[in-house]
């Protein structure tokens, strides 16, 4: 089960970042349920296995491509982001250290495996993937694009998926520049 939970993490991870045309040095957010992934209500039934599978294959495919992956923590701590110091020079960091039943076993799970793990009440990453429906749009910049993935799952909970674009601005005459992204 847990090798097919990392095998479906890797797919919709490369997935987004192929269609959100992420390169180094931008942040991905993710928020993960692994109630929802396994079957019950978030919030329910933190599995810090499935957590792990999960985890490990979204960092597989974000180390090789030079992203930075922010947690996102479930509600019990403000959907607080754990992150890499560096990738999040000068913020303000908070007093936080996710538990399973606390912050969610994603979130630790980045917490434990991070090299130098961060806690922040906020982010303004460039993309997103929602595992168990955990509202992630929070921490996404504007503006804010659903990308559409082949899979609408990981495990039994439901994906979505987003991306950014710079903002329109200059009314009718603007145009949209892709290699903006």
């Amino acid at each position: 089960m847990y090798e097919e939970l990392k095998r479906q993490a890797i797919a919709i991870t490369d997935e987004l970042c192929e269609k959100a045309k992420l390169h180094r040095g931008q942040i991905l957010v993710v928020g993960c349920s692994t109630s929802e992934v396994c079957g019950s209500k978030i919030g329910s039934n933190s599995n810090f296995d499935a957590a792990a599978a999960v985890f490990s294959g979204i960092c597989k495919v974000t180390q090789e491509r030079g992203i930075w992956l922010a947690a996102q923590c479930c509600e019990h701590l403000n959907r607080a982001i754990i992150i890499e110091r560096a990738a999040v020079p000068g913020q303000d960091i908070v007093n936080a250290v996710p538990q399973p039943k606390a912050g969610g076993s994603f979130a630790t799970m980045a917490y434990q495996t991070f090299q130098d793990p961060v806690a922040v009440e906020e982010i303004r990453a460039d993309a997103g993937i929602d595992i168990g429906d955990t509202f992630i749009g929070m921490h996404l910049k504007k503006v804010a694009v659903p990308v559409r993935l082949a899979s609408k799952s990981l495990g039994e909970a439901h994906v979505t998926a987003a991306r950014v674009r710079p903002k329109f601005i200059g009314g009718e005459r603007a145009h949209y520049d892709e290699s903006m992204m």
